[in-house]
């Protein structure tokens, strides 16, 4: 009697018997799921549709923008298109009485937005780092003025700045007729008003940014400079300060960013006019003023994008840089 002994390879073993269930070789493959073709368009649509509303309204905006800074338009039919070359740029240059005012007065913007509350907000980042009783209700106060839109804001320090009934006036006496401080028409004064608002809701975006670097910073180096005897503004000269480096490059970049896309504020306290002129501003007017001078403020939005541009691109490349060698 011989035994009939059959030996199986493993190809053979995995190849499954006539009649089994179909089910048995997915799960053999380890549970693998597709996505079906409801999966796909809800993903198709979820991330389409962003791009697009991103492509449309930024991309396309901004290329159309700069291709009619060099043409003269009215805005009304495509037909009425001429190209003009760097025409509207040597009027912007050279015959535009409120040009130059305009871009100082950003850099005016700029600079105070920098020296003041920046310093400030880094102040109370580093008093409210202290875990002081009531921090939170402290954060949640000074960052108030960061939610509320800057249209708000300008309708509320109206109120401050009213020269009958405002707070300031009446405190300080001048809201009697013949005393009256106009702190909104007074092209000496308004331009520091409307920065001394711009300043409060500044400062609670800067404490927020400072908060969060000073979170980061390594315990052990405040340690070790308590070790080794210094104070607390020596340990913050010399061991925290350094640190927040990173976050100094953002302060910096988002205080221009503010300082050059200032408008609503402005256009709210008395838009934009007897010395609060801004690059925003002038940029509206010739857009959507009675003028529509569309090529002319185009070119003008193209001035703002290349100051914008000079300013983000070295700190995109910086910043590209020490990734690739970290």
């Amino acid at each position: 009697m011989t035994t009939d002994t059959t030996t199986k390879t493993p190809e053979a073993a995995a190849v499954p018997p006539p009649g089994a269930a179909p089910g048995t070789t997915r799960a053999a493959r380890g549970h693998r799921r597709l996505l079906t073709r409801r999966d796909r368009i809800t993903l198709a649509l979820m991330a389409g549709v962003p791009t697009v509303l991103h492509v449309a309204l930024v991309w396309v905006t901004a290329l159309a923008s700069i291709l009619l800074a060099f043409t003269n338009w009215d805005g009304i039919g495509f037909d009425s298109i001429q190209w003009v070359g760097l025409e509207n740029f040597k009027q912007l240059f050279n015959d535009n009485p409120q040009f130059w005012p305009a871009l100082q007065h950003n850099v005016i913007w700029f600079a105070a937005l920098i020296l003041v509350p920046t310093p400030f907000g880094l102040f109370l980042a580093v008093q409210l780092d202290k875990r002081i009783r009531f921090s939170r209700v402290y954060q949640t106060a000074f960052f108030l003025p960061v939610v509320i839109s800057m249209a708000c804001i300008g309708f509320v320090w109206q109120l401050v700045y009213n020269p009958d009934t405002g707070l300031i006036n009446s405190i300080v006496g001048a809201n009697e007729p013949g005393h009256y401080i106009d702190w909104i028409g007074d092209p000496d004064l308004n331009l520091w008003a409307v920065l001394v608002a711009a300043s409060w809701r500044h400062a609670g975006y800067m404490m927020i940014l400072y908060l969060a670097g000073l979170k980061s910073v390594d315990p052990s180096l405040r340690e070790a400079s308590a070790l080794d005897g210094a104070n607390e503004w020596q340990s913050f000269r010399h061991v925290v300060f350094p640190t927040l480096r990173p976050t100094n490059t953002v302060v910096l970049v988002v205080t221009i960013i503010e300082a050059l896309r200032a408008f609503d504020l402005v256009f709210v306290f008395n838009k934009g006019a007897q010395g609060t002129e801004l690059l925003s501003i002038l940029v509206t007017n010739n857009i959507i003023g009675e003028s529509s001078r569309i090529g002319y403020g185009s070119a003008i939005a193209v001035v703002l994008l290349v100051i914008s541009l000079a300013v983000i691109v070295p700190y995109l490349v910086a910043t590209f840089r020490k990734e690739r060698r970290s």
